[in-house]
């Protein structure tokens, strides 16, 4: 070999890997490869230290435990460093098993807005795109219109699907759980009446994300558990968060059980836990930490996409509460920006909220579904937060009380 010929090969091997770099595909797919100091940092954003809790948001959360009846695990944190975090109350009742600050819940539809980022990764890697119709993905879907931007943003006009499936004669043996697929196989055939035409209205309901969920699997030939672990929790660093069906789980594997409003009733996962995607995964609240710090820092998607999954795509509820793709959110007059999402389901009622312009996580994860969440107000206001509360607010959207009032 000449030298001319190590030099061209070598001038040859530059290019490509210059071209690899600039390549924007690229490196999304770089950002989600986890290193050593990806570890490092995200152990400091966990670190705390109960002697320094905060007072004031401790003496809140035991005023809502004791009378409001909050029982599960709360953690609050402001640019990037826990200032109280608590495991407050019974993991399971009947056993008298108490929380662990590790404990993972059932997400309930916090669980939406992994989805939404999972739909809005395989956009970026053109393999689908926001206006596809359902009918691109599944031939036999019985309702025209329908794409995934609708889906995303609730305005599908579906019914939902939990509704429908649990009746007798659509799925007769309730001790068999259903997948997706299932699902999908399900409306294919009965055809249940839609709620509205495409387009025309915000409805939401699980069915939209139980389709998102169907199409990421056949996308991708993966379960939606698959795609969840090596595309969000790994590059997240988020180790105890998981996806469990009773499709393939006959009995979920954590600690914390649903109790549905007194401690008289848990709830025990049925035929209706093994849909994924509007529901299905289980996380902790540091877990939650690790995933709100990967969205902001780039590790999941890019600016563009996020930045587009934050835009309402629906009229403003009391001028300021909206929907866009996966997340709720909060659009303050004072540039305040705040995402979140609720979830309720089989016990477990919870609130994921991210404060993107004062740089605030707070999560309450809970297991006794009763009214304690809507009593944060006096927290919203010690941390200079909106109040995310769509009763707090007249149809203007304006405080009661405020100057605008």
């Amino acid at each position: 070999m000449t030298v001319r010929t190590i030099l061209f090969a070598a001038a040859m091997s530059a290019a490509i890997l210059t071209a690899c770099s600039s390549d924007p595909k690229q490196k999304e797919k770089d950002a989600r490869i986890r290193t050593k100091e990806d570890d490092k940092t995200d152990s400091l954003l966990l670190v705390y230290n109960p002697k320094k809790e905060d007072k004031w948001i401790a003496d809140f959360v035991q005023r809502l435990h004791k009378r409001s009846g909050f029982n599960g695990n709360v953690l609050v944190a402001k640019k990037g460093r826990i200032i109280f975090e608590k495991a407050i109350g019974w993991a399971d009742y009947l056993h008298r098993d108490s929380l662990k600050i590790n404990s993972e819940f059932e997400l309930a539809s916090v669980t939406k807005t992994f989805t939404g980022v999972a739909i809005m990764q395989l956009v970026e890697a053109g393999k689908l795109s926001l206006d596809d119709n359902v009918k691109k993905f599944y031939p036999d879907f019985p309702y025209e219109g329908i794409t995934v931007r609708l889906l995303l943003s609730h305005r599908s006009g579906m019914m939902n699907y939990v509704y429908f499936a649990d009746r007798k004669e659509i799925w007769p043996d309730k001790k068999k759980p259903m997948s997706n697929q299932d699902v999908m196989k399900l409306l294919a055939v009965h055809k249940p009446q839609r709620y509205a035409a495409p387009d025309t209205r915000f409805h939401y309901n699980n069915s939209n994300y139980m389709v998102l969920g169907a199409i990421i699997e056949k996308v991708t030939g993966k379960t939606y558990a698959e795609y969840m672990m090596e595309n969000i929790f790994k590059p997240a660093g988020m180790k105890n968060t998981h996806v469990y069906s009773t499709t393939v789980y006959p009995k979920i594997p954590v600690d914390v059980v649903g109790h549905d409003r007194t401690w008289r009733y848990s709830v025990v996962q049925n035929f209706l836990d093994g849909p994924v995607g509007d529901k299905g995964i289980y996380s902790t609240i540091h877990d939650l930490v690790l995933y709100d710090h990967a969205l902001k820092k780039g590790r999941l998607l890019s600016k563009k996409s996020l930045d587009s999954a934050y835009v309402g795509r629906n009229k403003p509820i009391n001028g300021h509460f909206n929907y866009g793709y996966g997340w709720r959110m909060f659009d303050g007059e004072n540039m305040d920006k705040v995402v979140y999402h609720t979830g309720w389901w089989h016990g477990f009622r919870h609130i994921y909220v991210r404060d993107l312009t004062k740089d605030i996580v707070v999560i309450f994860l809970g297991n006794l579904t009763n009214g304690s969440l809507l009593h944060l107000d006096d927290l919203y206001r010690y941390l200079k937060m909106p109040i995310i509360r769509k009763g707090a607010y007249h149809g203007n959207g304006s405080l009661p009380g405020s100057d605008e009032d």
